[in-house]
């Protein structure tokens, strides 16, 4: 079993350590367009027996003999399909920095800092079990140059007269107008980008994924099963083509800023734009979380840890009674201060 921040695997049994040399290597992209080649040539690149969520979709991995479980996603009872999934094969991961315990205390304290919770609902928190998770994610890098077309506009100001009235009588007087004067342009633009992050699972929304960053993406390592030993992996949802499909959008917001740097002046618009992207690499990575899927009343909530930074998102229940006892003595003080200042004013 890895032994998360140890860079060990660690017999549960004898308690044995073994160093794992992968976690020594250097990580690297891959082509993008030679993988999308193999793709469409149909070449299998890793096939691995998945298990699918009938409750909230989730697509996971299976550990070596295991034919059932609970979703890690929305804790309900899962049992394994002799379906296999043919998908392309992880090149690196961030191993689990954080101990269960450690992910715990994150739960616990996030417990007592939510407000409006219904009564015993700390209480219900500490029987919820947590359970590592890989979620898989790409990267991609990209050389883009871009051609654009717009219009600078420059800002100048000119004096004018205008009529206004003054104690009954009708005067001149002159003011200060800025005005922009608007030139066509055209130029180019080179834009290198690296390791935009696309999360390439659907299980979660994508805030909640998003909540999660950052992640320290320079300590990636090879991926290697060993990392995965008593842990459960998400297989991909995202493909490949879709996923740099959202990350050009990503890029697209850094271009645009690029081009009105280069316009200049003091305003900018940009009428055309034609980017093309070269040197397009990849990496299919796993990212470490520890993930808790607890019931309470008729819902399923779900709380997540950043295995690496501690960083936590979580959903919670909210007290109606309370949320109103609020709102109620919040309206009782207001009332109080109102008829005191009034009393005091008289």
């Amino acid at each position: 079993m890895f032994e998360p921040g140890m860079q060990t695997l660690k017999c549960p049994y004898c308690a044995t350590e073994n160093t794992l040399e992968a976690a020594k290597g250097q990580v690297g992209s891959e082509d993008f367009l030679a993988e999308l080649q193999r793709i469409s040539d149909k070449e299998t690149i890793h096939e691995a027996i998945t298990i699918k969520c009938g409750s909230c979709g989730a697509q996971t991995t299976l550990g070596e003999d295991q034919t059932a479980g609970n979703c890690p996603f929305c804790g309900v009872p899962i049992v394994a399909t002799a379906a296999t999934h043919k998908s392309i094969r992880p090149h690196s991961l961030l191993p689990f920095a954080l101990t269960l315990q450690q992910a715990g205390q994150s739960f616990r304290q996030w417990v007592g800092r939510v407000w409006f919770a219904p009564s015993g609902f700390a209480a219900h928190c500490e029987k919820a079990s947590m359970r590592g998770m890989y979620l898989p994610a790409w990267t991609y890098d990209a050389d883009a140059a871009t051609a654009y077309s717009g219009e600078r506009g420059d800002d100048y100001t000119v004096s004018e007269t205008y009529t206004t009235t003054v104690n009954g009588r009708t005067v001149t007087q002159t003011r200060l107008v800025t005005k922009t004067r608007w030139t066509y342009v055209t130029g180019n633009v080179d834009d290198r980008f690296e390791n935009i992050l696309v999360m390439a699972s659907t299980s979660l929304p994508h805030n909640e994924l998003q909540s999660l960053q950052p992640w320290d993406l320079q300590n990636l390592v090879p991926y290697s099963d060993e990392f995965l030993s008593g842990f459960v992996s998400e297989s991909y949802q995202v493909t490949l083509p879709q996923g740099f499909a959202e990350a050009r959008t990503a890029m697209e917001g850094v271009i645009r800023r690029s081009v009105e740097r280069d316009i200049g002046g003091n305003h900018q618009r940009i009428s055309a734009l034609s980017t093309q992207y070269n040197n397009v690499g990849y990496k299919h990575l796993l990212l470490p979380t520890w993930v808790s899927a607890y019931r309470y009343g008729e819902k399923t909530y779900r709380f997540l840890v950043n295995a690496r930074t501690g960083r936590v998102r979580g959903q919670r229940p909210y007290s109606a009674i309370k949320i109103l006892l609020a709102i109620g003595i919040g309206i009782a003080a207001a009332i109080g201060a109102f008829i005191l200042l009034r009393s005091m004013g008289q």
